[in-house]
């Protein structure tokens, strides 16, 4: 790879590449992950997802022998698995600037121009959440990740005219919760696919033993176990119950988490032992009750629980759907009998009419 260029110190009158202002302001990858302090730095304290890893790490390695960038790489998977996570650590590894954006805020291609124009040989380009690109922009982009050059129009009617705009070589690393919503021309043009599965209850413990130290809080063995089997296979969700574990511990056990301190307050938070919370217990308590267990159409359920569909069908669904709870099916959405036997509904019968 061509060597990077030195960042002007503070005070340095030396001219400092201009920043396009939907990108995340990030000067190196370090500050990215100092910024967010429970990301792990480097794959060595990456858990889980092993076989992404290791693929990636072949990729890597084999990018940084030839002396070239990554192919394009998409990540997709059930939200808080540790995409961004894993996109900064690539970026990190091939020593490369990385640039974050989201995909709803590149509304236009003059957007995208300013990004791509900014962008040094190498260098990574993340857009979380890429299926909502819009149609124009996604057009606009297929050039860039194939060619490497963007056709921009100037002017219009008799005097519109187009610019070819030359780019460096650069890596676009997309994330996204909907893999399904993608257009086919936009995911043949990544070289890299990995889809990411939720964690095991193992690999969460270690997560939150590795996050309790970087937050300098005491758990237990069986505190940490406690919380990770409660955090729906997720790490975010893990990380953001051993902040909510921390407070009550500091108010009511000294700050030591045991099992015990870990199950008041999770009670306390409305986690249940299998992780569910208010708004799934909704869900599935709507959808047996009102609905005698479906089949029942996703609108029908947000309207019941007055709550957006996309956010049942991304973050409620895909778990219930895991612990065996729900089954999607052609019909519409069905409860099965382990959620009315976790809800203690095993004899529900349908609601009378008045």
């Amino acid at each position: 790879m061509s060597p990077r260029k030195p960042v002007a110190a503070a005070g340095d009158e030396r001219e400092q590449p201009e920043r396009h202002p939907l990108v995340a302001p990030s000067e190196t990858v370090e500050d990215q992950i100092i910024t967010v302090t429970l990301r792990p730095t480097g794959f060595e304290h990456y858990v889980g997802q092993s076989g992404v890893v290791e693929n990636l790490k072949i990729s890597i390695e084999a990018a940084r022998g030839r002396g070239e960038p990554l192919d394009h790489i998409l990540l997709h998977g059930p939200p808080g698995l540790g995409k961004t996570t894993l996109a900064n650590i690539v970026a990190r590894e091939m020593a490369s600037t990385f640039h974050q954006v989201s995909g709803p805020t590149l509304e236009r291609p003059g957007d995208l121009v300013g990004i791509l124009t900014n962008l040094a040989r190498g260098d990574v380009l993340f857009v979380d959440e890429i299926h909502r690109l819009s149609h124009v922009v996604e057009e606009f982009l297929y050039p860039a990740m194939e060619d490497f050059a963007i056709d921009f129009m100037v002017d219009r009617g008799a005097y519109a005219k187009t610019i070819k705009i030359s780019l460096k070589h650069f890596t676009l690393i997309g994330a996204t919760t909907r893999a399904g919503l993608l257009t086919a021309p936009l995911r043949e043009r990544f070289g890299i696919v990995h889809h990411f599965d939720y964690y095991t209850a193992e690999d969460l413990q270690r997560i939150v033993e590795h996050s309790a130290g970087v937050l300098g809080v005491h758990v237990r063995t069986d505190g940490a176990a406690e919380i990770a089997g409660r955090a729906r296979g997720t790490p975010r969700i893990a990380n953001r119950l051993l902040r909510r574990v921390r407070d009550y511990a500091q108010v009511k056990a000294d700050g030591i988490i045991d099992r015990e301190v870990a199950r008041a307050a999770l009670a306390l938070e409305g986690i249940d032992e299998l992780g569910l919370d208010a708004l799934d217990r909704a869900f599935l308590r709507a959808l047996i009750v009102q609905y005698n267990g479906g089949p029942v159409g996703i609108s029908a359920l947000a309207a019941s629980v007055n709550e957006e569909e996309g956010t049942l069908t991304d973050v409620v669904e895909p778990f219930l759907i895991q612990v065996g709870f729900l089954a999607r099916t052609a019909a519409g959405r069905r409860a099965t009998p382990k959620a009315r036997a976790h809800l203690g509904l095993a004899g529900n019968e349908p609601p009378r009419l008045l």
